[in-house]
């Protein structure tokens, strides 16, 4: 049993009448009392007898708004008065903490809790309390009720916006009418007349004698080409570039990729490892590989241990046995690479095609900039070393036959996409 305010008040209020009236008023006053507050809590709504279910959304995007409905009918003869608290972790963002209720025996209300989640993951309710009040409003009874649900939280794929115009250059890049050379990475697309500036070497001269015409071979970027985006989830990803986490950005720049190369008719799958595997897409069709690296990377979170890179490497050789685009969005840190992804790089790449993407630090830029006073030169100088040792890094990377795609959170997507198309035009993939 629960006391209310209006209990407490009605005592504090007894004080004055009972200095007039003598102290043997005083026990005579509270026993009438805590008889009333006994009564009321006995006459209250008994919150065992509550159906209480939940429904409404089951996943949503982060920094996106969500309701969640809180089905409740009163299975009791009595009505309810109850204020119900449907608790959630901070993270949910949950509003309103208590809602007031008033419910005749035998019908059903319905309450919503407006989420707007502040992380990605899976955001859990905890318990619902619901407090029921006599018809006195002087004692309420309180009991709890655990009802499961689950709200996903998602990356917020800001990047999406870039779809369209990548989407667009693909078009233009399957659509090329222009004669190629056949080699790797293209495949036959159709025959036309020849045309003043067609490479001769496309022309296909058995056609070309069944038709009476010079005739030439177009072709066009291949599908079905296998692209693993591999996350490192390793300690460096917990590091902030700009307003987000670098894994984050990671996560935005893998989702328009996976887009992208769906679209293509390219088969994407993911690799989410540090010291362990986090998360994997593999197998996904076409038409849902977007819905699938939307739910696993929404688990994702940095872990705060150093990367494996033999581990990183031999799982992905183990996942891939076919030539595969294999994107690795990690850090571009000289001391982690050199220690972990470098020594075993060559097994990679003499099988696959590798980019490296990283997002870049725009506040290095800024510090460069930096000339005031001498706090300002010394930060200066330690932004162009550190600008120097990325650049070395990078053009290491290059003789080692990888790409590298360094860009600030602000470009890093659709730079990922572009370094993706530029391959696939390149016949590369």
């Amino acid at each position: 049993m629960a006391i209310t305010g209006r209990t407490a008040l009605l005592a504090l209020l007894w004080v004055l009448p009972a200095m007039l009236l003598g102290p043997v008023s005083v026990p005579v006053f509270l026993a009438v009392l805590v008889a009333a507050a006994l009564l009321d809590a006995f006459l209250a709504a008994p919150v065992s007898r509550l159906v209480v279910s939940r429904s409404g959304a089951t996943a949503c995007r982060l920094g996106e708004p969500a309701e969640v409905h809180l089905s409740i009918t009163n299975r009791s003869s009595r009505t309810l008065r109850a204020a119900v608290r449907d608790a959630w972790v901070p993270s949910a963002g949950a509003t309103p903490r208590t809602q007031r209720v008033r419910m005749p025996a035998g019908e059903r209300r319905v309450l919503t809790t407006a989420l707007l989640p502040t992380r990605r993951g899976d955001r859990l309710p905890d318990r619902i309390t619901v407090r029921s009040f006599g018809p006195l409003g002087l004692a309420a009874r309180q009991g709890r009720h655990e009802v499961p649900w689950r709200v996903r939280v998602q990356p917020p794929f800001t990047s999406r916006k870039f779809l369209p115009e990548k989407l667009d250059k693909l078009r233009q890049l399957d659509g090329l009418l222009l004669a190629r050379s056949r080699g790797q990475g293209t495949e036959f697309d159709s025959l036309r007349e020849y045309v003043d500036g067609d490479d001769v070497r496309a022309i296909d001269w058995r056609a070309t004698a069944r038709r009476g015409d010079v005739v030439v071979r177009t072709w066009r970027p291949e599908r079905d080409r296998r692209l693993l985006l591999v996350l490192d989830t390793g300690r460096t990803s917990a590091g902030r570039v700009g307003d987000v986490p670098r894994l984050d950005a990671a996560l935005d720049a893998a989702l328009l990729l996976g887009a992208l190369a769906s679209r293509a008719g390219d088969r994407v799958d993911l690799l989410a490892i540090d010291r362990e595997v986090r998360g994997a897409v593999e197998g996904a069709s076409r038409q849902d590989v977007l819905a699938s690296l939307v739910d696993v990377t929404a688990l994702l979170e940095p872990a705060l241990v150093e990367t494996d890179g033999r581990r990183l490497v031999s799982e992905v050789l183990r996942r891939s046995r076919r030539r595969s685009l294999v994107v690795l969005f990690t850090a571009l840190d000289a001391a982690p690479l050199h220690e972990g992804l470098l020594p075993v790089l060559s097994s990679l790449t003499s099988r696959h095609t590798v980019v490296l993407a990283s997002v870049g630090d725009p506040r290095v830029e800024e510090l460069l900039a930096g000339r005031g006073d001498v706090d300002s030169v010394y930060a200066a100088a330690a932004a162009e070393r550190a600008r120097v040792e990325r650049r070395q890094l990078t053009a290491e990377l290059r003789k080692r036959g990888v790409e590298v795609v360094d860009a600030p959170p602000a470009r890093f997507a659709p730079a990922v996409a572009d370094a993706y198309l530029a391959l696939k035009a390149a016949g590369r993939l």
